[in-house]
């Protein structure tokens, strides 16, 4: 979903709730999502019935990525997602995801752009968004396997 259609979905949400219908309101958005659910995997059954290799194709468009995920029908689990997407980053290593849903990314503490802070939130937030049940994103460093030898001062 792009964010500007889910951001306005989210603030008419907001205001919903807070309504007095909101019982009503929150049932219809639910009855909605089930059927918007069903409908897609009825639609990836028929896919993997007769051509999987349109399952690739559809996981390869944002938006229609963003509905699978949201329904909980990504062919992929967050797993394959999160390496996918961490195996393009140069210099971060990727150790998996706990049973917690936390994600553990080893980064070569030696001039890796991954260890700016502006680079490992940009790689948090789309490893949030290419696997939602994320709780989590630990980043430890691991030495470049270079020796640094220095001159001391004089004795």
């Amino acid at each position: 979903m792009t964010r500007p259609v889910g951001e306005r979905i989210e603030e008419l949400l907001s205001g919903l709730r807070s309504g007095p219908a909101r019982e009503q309101a929150e049932e219809i958005v639910r009855l909605l999502m089930g059927l918007y659910g069903d409908g897609l995997t009825r639609l990836l059954a028929i896919l993997r019935e007769r051509d999987p290799t349109l399952i690739d194709a559809l996981v390869r468009d944002e938006l229609l990525e963003d509905l699978l995920l949201l329904h909980d029908l990504h062919p992929l689990d967050a797993d394959a997602r999160i390496r996918a997407l961490v195996e393009r980053v140069a210099g971060v290593g990727y150790d998996g995801i706990g049973p917690d849903g936390v994600v553990r990314l080893r980064v070569d503490l030696d001039g890796c752009p991954a260890t700016t802070v502006p680079v490992r939130k940009r790689l948090e937030a789309a490893i949030r968004d290419a696997a939602p049940e994320v709780t989590a994103v630990e980043f430890t460093g691991r030495p470049s396997g270079l020796l640094h030898i220095g001159m001391g001062p004089p004795s």
